[in-house]
């Protein structure tokens, strides 16, 4: 055995003895003294990282000051925007818009020609992806997602100008917005399975059932394209329905439309919202209209929100006022 085995030997027979003589007040006072050492060095070697982490974090504050129905006050939002923006080059279309949409709330978005309004229904449905912001959707996130997914969890919309399938039958444009409920397979609509055939009949079921909510199940195999305008408005929103979202856009759905065709489509706004329990969010520069049946109203100007509140306290503000009339000059 050479030297320095020996001499370690030795050193571990004492510091054995020293061990077992050792009381248990002693030994705890080393653990916490290791403990402490233990945790200086931690703390000194990532306390740099650290520091660079909370330095780099950017903190912003979450857009709290919205108002909703007091029946959702506790309710997911259907809809949410925090602070949503797109830029087309060196455009800020749309620039820190925050949007807050009960769970059945019947909301209005307006503002000017030109103010980013269809803009921000494109960003909702995924037809443009953000540049920035957030979007949740009955709470979920849905960054990334595609048009057909967001559909799927449960968004749909209208358009400016109505985009049915003018050659097919009404009942046939509602079957087209029930495919995102198709439960049967390539195969079986290839071969006419059984199963393809109970799809068929479901959904001539629940064509006719939607159209008849809106009084047109008479109409229900007519063509689509010789329908007067007003029953085209009111057929794409049934199309739209029968996507069974949770939100529901309509963009423009007064326009063209006479008063008596928009006392109507006031009544059948609010029956859906009472009957299929859903959120509204609507665009219109019909005011009678958005102020007799919006809850909550947020005015845009140059892809910003100016206000927002309650149709009266929307009416009352000065900027709402100035970005639709304009400074009226003094001197005049």
């Amino acid at each position: 055995m050479g030297l320095q085995e020996k001499l370690r030997r030795e050193a571990r027979t004492l510091a054995d003895k020293k061990e077992a003589k050792a009381t248990p007040e002693s030994k705890a006072a080393r653990a916490a003294e290791g403990r402490g050492t233990y945790k200086a060095q931690q703390a000194a070697a990532t306390g740099t990282s650290e520091k660079k982490r909370r330095v780099g974090t950017k903190m912003v504050p979450l857009p709290s000051d919205y108002i909703v129905p007091e029946r959702d006050a506790y309710l997911t939002p259907a809809l949410e925007c925090r602070h949503l923006g797109i830029d087309f080059g060196g455009l800020h279309a749309v620039e820190n818009f925050n949007l807050t949409v009960g769970k059945t709330e019947i909301a209005g978005l307006i503002g000017p020609n030109g103010a980013g309004k269809t803009t921000v229904f494109n960003l909702l449905t995924k037809v443009y992806q953000p540049t920035r912001g957030t979007i949740l959707l009955d709470g979920m996130d849905t960054a990334h997602m595609s048009t057909d997914k967001v559909c799927q969890l449960g968004i749909a919309r209208t358009f400016q100008n109505i985009r049915l399938f003018p050659s097919l039958t009404v009942e046939e444009n509602v079957m087209i917005g029930l495919h995102n409920q198709v439960r049967c397979g390539m195969w079986s609509g290839i071969f006419r399975a059984p199963r393809y055939w109970l799809a068929e009949r479901e959904f001539h079921r629940k064509s006719l059932e939607l159209l008849d909510v809106f009084g047109m199940a008479d109409q229900a195999d007519a063509v689509a394209g010789s329908l007067p305008y007003g029953a085209q408005r009111r057929l794409e929103i049934v199309r739209a329905l029968a996507t069974d979202p949770k939100v529901l856009l309509l963009d423009e759905p007064a326009a063209g439309m006479n008063p008596s065709e928009t006392s109507d489509l006031m009544d059948n706004i609010i029956k859906i919202r009472d009957q299929f329990q859903i959120a509204v969010l609507l665009i219109e520069h019909d005011m009678d209209l958005v102020m007799g049946i919006c809850e909550g109203i947020v005015v845009l100007n140059f892809g910003k929100v100016i206000a927002k509140g309650t149709p009266d306290q929307v009416q009352a503000n000065p900027q709402v006022i100035e970005a639709y009339l304009g400074v009226q000059d003094e001197e005049a």
